[in-house]
């Protein structure tokens, strides 16, 4: 009996010993993304979490942490928030540090959960309100809001001739109705355009009813907040009808811009020549304006074989930069010799500004957040569609009215 008990003994000394020396290189540090995969949206969900994963190979591969990992674990939610929930709670139950999230809907309905939690969160929804009432979550670039005044700031800035007429063409949820009050506070702040309708759009295949009114009206400029395949459908009728300018602001046209989820390669590949001279902004530098940052991205994508078009796509950027973000919190909390945990990481994205902000490769411009800005990048780059591929129009912009009705 005693030699069985020895041997049973020596057999654990062993196996301990075993997974001490696996894992005595270094640490783990576990996260958790939940995002639509498949389903509504994962159009730009699908690209997105390529973009972390490849990251995060990328950080443990080449050692970047030393010889500690990240382990973020990545979850299809269908675009379905009871999903998203259950899936937040049970990495949670793993021990995850930081969360990275989706959709608008979800993010609105777990802010209290996250302020419970204590734990930093990096959605890719960039609605406004969701910094409402929290602490803990962090968009990574400036908000619809901010990206729909910019756009309105441009036409008032261009159009020639009199006060521009404009339209706002909105998903019908959360995601989309939320710029428009924005909007409406930066027009009654002095913002020389006239908002003249909002459009709710449904899943109508025939914007031609739409459209016909807007030209009545005299509307010259409709402003999206939705996803590409609206709008693809919209210019697509608006080119069938002889509606489309054919430069910015042509007078007796309409000329479409939209915020980060309408535009990018996809647009293109859904609308063909209806995209021409489609105006887009987001905060992501795009593979069709060579750069630094764009070969890099190309150079990810290739690395973990992906194929041409998740490596052109402005989400699977997205992705990346949120990688990039996390990544960078954890390497200053560990060189500042602090413990990785929830609140270590929490206080560390609140001092990324200044001399320290941080400048990710994905990106128009730097990310900054403290306590009272949780905005990361907030100059945006603005894009138009010429001659079938999305061109750099001037320089990065940040929006002038923002700052007076905030």
């Amino acid at each position: 009996m005693k030699s069985q008990n020895f041997l049973t003994a020596l057999l654990i000394l062993i196996v301990m010993f075993a997974f001490t020396t696996v894992n005595a290189g270094g640490k783990v540090y576990k996260l958790g993304m939940s995002l639509a995969i498949t389903g509504p949206t994962s159009d730009a969900g699908n690209p997105y979490a390529k973009g972390t994963e490849d990251y995060f190979k990328f950080v443990n591969d080449t050692k970047m942490l030393g010889e500690d990992k990240i382990d973020c674990t990545i979850r299809d939610d269908q675009y379905k928030t009871d999903v998203t929930k259950r899936n937040f709670e049970e990495y949670l139950d793993d021990g995850i540090v930081m969360y990275l999230n989706y959709s608008t809907g979800s993010t609105l309905g777990l802010k209290r959960d996250f302020e419970e939690e204590q734990i930093a969160v990096l959605p890719a929804s960039y609605h406004a309100g969701n910094l409402d009432d929290s602490n803990y979550i962090f968009l990574p670039i400036a908000s619809y809001s901010d990206q729909l005044v910019i756009l309105a700031e441009y036409v008032a800035k261009n159009h020639k001739g009199g006060k521009a007429k404009v339209a706002l063409f909105v998903h019908p949820s959360a995601f989309g109705r939320g710029p428009v009050s924005d909007v409406e506070k930066a027009v009654a702040a002095g913002l020389n355009i006239e908002l003249v309708e909002v459009v709710e759009h449904g899943k109508d295949l025939d914007n031609t009813a739409m459209l016909k009114r807007l030209m009545s009206k005299n509307v010259q400029y409709v402003i999206s907040q939705t996803i590409q395949s609206p709008v693809a459908t919209m210019i697509k009728d608006s080119q069938r009808l002889g509606l489309t300018a054919s430069s910015f602001g042509e007078a007796g046209k309409l000329t479409f811009m939209g915020a980060h989820y309408t535009g990018g390669n996809d647009l293109i590949a859904l609308a063909g020549d209806a995209a021409e001279n489609y105006f887009w902004i987001t905060a992501f530098n795009i593979t069709s304006v060579p750069g630094v940052g764009t070969t890099k991205q190309l150079a990810l994508a290739k690395l973990f074989g992906r194929d041409q078009k998740a490596a052109d796509s402005h989400n699977y950027a997205a992705g990346i930069m949120v990688a990039q973000v996390t990544t960078e919190a954890i390497k200053r909390t560990k060189a500042a010799g602090l413990e990785i945990n929830k609140a270590n990481l929490y206080n560390t994205l609140n001092k990324m500004n200044g001399a320290n902000a941080y400048h990710p490769y994905s990106t128009t411009g730097p990310v900054t957040y403290s306590k009272t800005d949780r905005a990361g990048v907030d100059l945006l780059q603005i894009y138009s569609v010429q001659s079938g591929v999305f061109k750099a129009v001037g320089k990065p912009l940040a929006s002038e009215y923002m700052k007076k009705i905030k």
